[in-house]
């Protein structure tokens, strides 16, 4: 566990003291409490509307698009440089071994 020492407005550190004895917590409880809080606000699950979801799966087509037309320096470059683990949707270990093979098919030929 880490610790921090952090200088507060001393009417900052009063209304957290106030706050954590209104829950019945240490104030430090309720500082990591609140922390916590206000960085796990970024990660929250939301619904998309089903136009932004369209508009998101039109995006990625064309991103898909853009990489069937990369040369051959640039696939082998992308597979070289990947790292390994689990599979983004659309570049699975088929897609993956399907662009070894094109890039293997172009320098042969």
């Amino acid at each position: 566990m880490g610790r921090l020492t952090v200088r507060l407005p001393g009417t900052l550190h009063e209304q957290l003291r106030l706050l954590a004895e209104h829950e019945g917590v240490s104030l430090n409880q309720y500082i990591v409490y609140a922390l916590t809080r206000q960085v796990t606000l970024a990660y929250q699950v939301r619904v998309v509307s089903e136009e932004d979801r369209h508009r998101q799966e039109e995006s990625y087509g064309a991103l898909l698009e853009q990489l069937e037309v990369a040369t051959t320096s640039q696939v082998r470059q992308a597979l070289e440089e990947r790292e390994e683990g689990e599979d983004a949707t659309g570049l699975s270990s088929e897609v993956v071994a399907r662009l070894r093979a094109r890039v293997s098919e172009a320098q042969s030929g």
